[in-house]
């Protein structure tokens, strides 16, 4: 069996990994083990990273559409339910955004749920 030498392909290798271990504190941005066993970890976070930052900016939507609704005199799930009666399909991020950006549209979004519930508009 013919003798392999590794030379460019470990060299690439191990240039990533420290490339990517850059900044990081004392050895572990020098030395190409404790880097490895850092980036695995830091790639390991980033990862789950991505799925928590859609449920943490769903958890902040609710409260933003929750909060305007109680404005109009609605919890959050009440108004939600009247729209769904009423045939809106905006998801909450729309909806979010227009109870920061354009109050105007969501009282009226808030009154067609209202009345598509039956409740009297107050």
């Amino acid at each position: 069996m013919p003798r392999v030498k590794r030379g460019t392909k470990r060299r690439a290798r191990r240039k990533k990994i420290l490339e990517r271990a850059s900044g990081y504190y004392l050895t572990k941005s020098k030395l190409y083990r404790s880097a490895k066993e850092s980036v695995e970890r830091a790639l390991k976070f980033a990862y789950s990273g991505r799925k928590q930052k859609k449920r943490q900016f769903r958890s902040i939507w609710i409260v933003r559409i929750g909060a305007a609704a109680k404005q109009h005199g609605l919890s959050y799930s009440r108004f939600i339910s009247g729209l769904k009666k009423s045939g809106v399909e905006l998801d909450r991020k729309i909806l979010a955004e227009l109870a920061v950006k354009d109050p105007a549209s969501f009282k009226g979004l808030a009154e067609q749920a209202k009345s598509a519930l039956g409740t009297s508009a107050a």
